[in-house]
């Protein structure tokens, strides 16, 4: 299996909390994602804690328990560390008695936000970030049945519909089980880049997915929701090897095939061509590119085009935008 280095990054710690009754696939969800991001590299380290301070034992809705649970109190989290809050059963979305007994929990969590800690709710955990006050005035979302009851009991909060996750200063929240690893994948993203992403996806065979009005997808990750192992070896090679010239012959050779047949299983399999492709991942390369004050000159270099006047025509055509327009 690929090993990514981050020599010069912190180590993040990301926090899974279990409140009493969790849904386990809410929690266990971004946890494995975060798990996989660790064995593929990542400086990662994972912590449980339940909303109780002394409590190191929580049963899920499921039936199944956790055990050896860590005092949060105990955690010195650091400003870009998570703590994932997952849904727990519906009973205690307005139970009064439920939200008074967590009270230092909801003041930690808080804290922790003030800290630069990322707040990630998973499904209804979102009730429990809201009750703490952190989506007053912020956008949030939630499982779709329960919307209208955010809504109601948290009129400060801004919840959209219709949405896969948000994000907000430093405040994500997802709708749902699959959605909650969507956001995994996104925060794994923003901390190692679209290729890392991609690979951890790729590994537990799940696809990033974005809604309508989320920011858009990276080509580095779209055209990766399909299982052909030999489809993904050459998108892995052309997304690392922009500069080299190619051929389908030579492509097709990684994967011991011929050119005719990867041109047709390539286009099959992700719905366009090899060519097209490879001009998606130039434009997203260079836009990265430029956005870092990469010479015109550099970025066409290391996107495999022969000249500067090639770079613009390529992003005038996709993004209707010239190099000195994305240079800051």
């Amino acid at each position: 299996m690929e090993k990514f280095k981050f020599p010069h990054a912190q180590t993040v710690t990301a926090v899974f909390v279990i409140p009493p009754r969790v849904h386990l696939l809410d929690m266990s969800g971004p946890a494995h994602i975060f798990y996989e991001a660790m064995d593929y590299g990542a400086p990662l380290t994972l912590a449980f804690t339940s909303v109780y301070a002394q409590r190191g034992e929580e049963t899920s809705s499921s039936g199944l328990a956790f055990a050896q649970l860590q005092n949060f109190e105990m955690l010195a989290l650091r400003e870009g560390d998570l703590v994932f809050v997952p849904g727990l059963e519906s009973h205690h979305l307005t139970d009064e008695d439920f939200y008074a007994s967590i009270q230092p929990f909801l003041h930690w969590l808080s804290a922790q936000h003030t800290r630069g800690v990322k707040i990630c709710s998973v499904c209804t955990g979102a009730f429990i970030v809201a009750e703490a006050g952190l989506f007053n005035g912020r956008q949030t979302t939630t499982h779709w049945k329960f919307q209208h009851v955010l809504k109601q009991r948290y009129p400060k909060a801004n919840v959209l519909t219709n949405r896969l996750f948000v994000f907000q200063d430093n405040l994500y929240s997802s709708a749902g089980v699959a959605s909650g690893i969507d956001m995994g994948l996104f925060l794994l993203e923003e901390l190692y880049g679209t290729r890392f992403a991609a690979a951890v996806a790729r590994e537990v065979v799940i696809y990033l997915r974005r809604g309508q009005d989320d920011p858009q997808l990276s080509i580095f990750l779209q055209y990766r929701n399909h299982i052909d192992d030999r489809v993904h070896s050459v998108q892995e090679w052309l997304s690392h090897n922009l500069d080299k010239k190619h051929t389908a012959d030579q492509l097709a050779e990684r994967i011991h095939t011929s050119g005719r047949n990867l041109t047709r299983l390539f286009k099959d399999t992700t719905g366009i061509t090899i060519g097209q492709y490879v001009e998606k991942l130039r434009v997203e390369h260079a836009l990265q590119l430029l956005r870092g004050n990469q010479k015109v000159e550099t970025v066409a270099h290391a996107c495999g085009l022969q000249s500067t006047n090639q770079l613009r025509t390529l992003l005038k055509k996709h993004s209707g935008a010239l190099p000195s327009d994305l240079m800051s």
